[in-house]
């Protein structure tokens, strides 16, 4: 594993490592709000309010302004092209503005944008509520998608976590809202006023970070400006791109609401504990690569490039393949002990781990998605990456139509992974066919990390059959015994990683303990 590589590691640790804080935060919100609110009617409404204005983050911030701009400011960090403090005023001013207009309209159009996600909601009162909510949460896309902005700064700079503990004071102000909420009438609008809070609040967060990188938080009105136009002219195909999941998210949301109630709560729920390892291993990964793969398209050097492709693909095959095969063994204990408690039952911890189990078998692919479109992005090609969400689309919105009558509300969650494999297979077909691929070695590592996994599967189903995960819930055996079950798998699986010489866990300890050199800053 060469420099690049080494630094790729180190900055993945990193924002994995403030992300899993950001993550437990994000549980224990979860917990609160199922705990206070339980899956009902009230919570669909919250999630369905929360979720659009959220989508509309992933497509305008970290979906296409983070990778827009990374590569862009590259070129300006490098020193080929010069003038970066004008160029990051110029774009932050334009981000401001399409941002002001881009929520007023949403907060307008708020009733639309509802009913279009949950057109099977007949209760009047519901969908009111809905868009009500709608409206407090929307204005929390200006400040997270300019803290989506500074984080490709940031990026670029080699500064990675600040942006990614950021969402901890997110998940700070929603369970502070759901401890506030007997104070409001009704108490959801707690967590709905909670989520602008904590929109604000990382956005100052962010700011004396880059400063201190000698840029001025002051923006300039240039459109004109060509670090401008340039990202705008990436934006739209890598918002569509890179949201795809989301995409996929809201076409769930809305033939779910032709389910009974608590459906889309259960999607929910089993999105948060499959979020975790998407985040601490996938998205931490494709944000850790960008500024890496850009600086070797900036030199022109694609062999460079297509080395460390190949390398990020196995390290992410590596954490991801070993994690679907843990939510997969064990997906009912895990729901069980952080959600089953308060107004959360049995029967809403089982219909939850269906999902998990279905949104489980698509984990690899969408560590894999991360790297390979980055590494389009990184070439300054959105097409490809477009081109195969267009397919993606296409086969959640037929699978879910297909399975949502004899699997429910899980039917729509492994339409969500057929989709993302679909999604892997050709951007992995389209860059080898464009780059090449060391498709040898990748099997190579693919071979190896299955059979370091697949031993788990009997030490989970065997403390599995020990717990009462239903009938105690969170108690304090199960916690235990969940401990034991995760724990014990991951010892396996890094004891035979060890022991048969695993390039990628080589590789990591390497990036974690080794000594290596800052990527370029000015």
């Amino acid at each position: 594993m060469g420099i690049e590589g080494q630094r790729i590691v180190r900055a993945t640790g990193v924002f994995a490592g403030a992300t899993l804080l950001s993550r437990i935060l994000g549980l224990l919100r979860d917990i609160s709000i199922s705990w206070i609110f339980g899956a009902g009617a009230m919570t669909d409404a919250f999630f369905v309010a929360f979720a659009i204005p959220n989508f509309f983050r992933r497509l305008v911030g970290e979906g296409s302004l983070t990778v827009a701009v990374v590569p862009v400011y590259t070129d300006y960090l490098t020193g080929k092209k010069g003038g970066r403090e004008e160029a990051f005023r110029a774009i932050l001013g334009a981000t401001i503005l399409v941002l002001a207009i881009l929520v007023g309209v949403g907060i307008w159009m708020s009733p639309f944008l509802v009913r279009l996600q949950v057109f099977g909601w007949k209760n009047a009162g519901t969908l009111s509520l809905t868009v009500n909510l709608t409206r407090i949460c929307f204005p929390y896309l200006f400040f997270v998608s300019l803290v989506a902005l500074m984080m490709g700064i940031l990026n670029a700079h080699g500064h990675f976590f600040a942006p990614a503990v950021s969402p901890c004071l997110l998940n700070l102000s929603l369970i502070g809202g759901a401890i506030v909420s007997p104070l409001f009438n009704p108490p959801i609008l707690a967590l709905a006023w909670g989520v602008v809070l904590g929109g604000v609040l990382q956005l100052l967060l962010q700011i004396p970070f880059v400063t201190r990188r000698g840029l001025s938080v002051y923006p300039t009105f240039d459109l004109g400006h060509p670090a401008v136009k340039e990202v705008g002219k990436f934006m739209l195909p890598m918002a569509f791109a890179a949201s795809v999941f989301q995409i996929n998210q809201i076409v769930n949301r809305l033939l779910a609401s032709y389910l009974p109630h608590g459906s889309i709560s259960y999607l929910y729920y089993a999105d948060r504990i499959f979020e975790l390892p998407i985040g601490l291993f996938a998205v931490a990964l494709g944000v850790a690569v960008l500024p890496s793969f850009s600086r070797y398209a900036s030199r022109g050097d694609l062999e460079g490039l297509r080395a460390e492709v190949a390398d990020s693909l196995r390290l992410s095959l590596f954490l991801t393949i070993p994690s679907m095969v843990l939510l997969i063994a064990f997906g009912k204990p895990i729901v069980a002990v952080i959600f089953q408690h308060g107004a959360f039952g049995p029967r809403d911890s089982v219909l939850t781990a269906q999902a998990l189990l279905a949104y489980s078998v698509g984990l690899w692919a969408y560590g894999g998605i991360q790297v390979l479109s980055r590494a389009f992005y990184a070439l300054k090609d959105p097409r490809t990456p477009v081109k195969a969400a267009l397919v993606a689309s296409g086969v959640n919105l037929t699978f879910g139509m297909l399975l949502m009558g004899p699997l429910r509300h899980s039917g729509l969650a492994l339409a969500n992974s057929l989709s993302a494999v679909c999604n892997f297979l050709l951007l992995f077909l389209w860059f080898d066919r464009r780059i090449g691929l060391r498709k040898g070695e990748l099997v190579r590592g693919v071979g190896s990390t299955l059979f370091c996994s697949l031993p788990v599967i009997p030490w989970l189903l065997f403390i599995k059959g020990m717990g009462k995960w239903l009938s105690e819930g969170s108690s304090f055996g199960t916690v235990l015994l969940l401990l034991l079950g995760v724990l014990g798998a991951l010892g396996i699986f890094l004891g035979l990683s060890f022991f048969s010489g695993s390039r990628e866990l080589r590789g990591l300890l390497c990036g974690v303990f080794g000594r290596i050199p800052s990527a370029p800053e000015e």
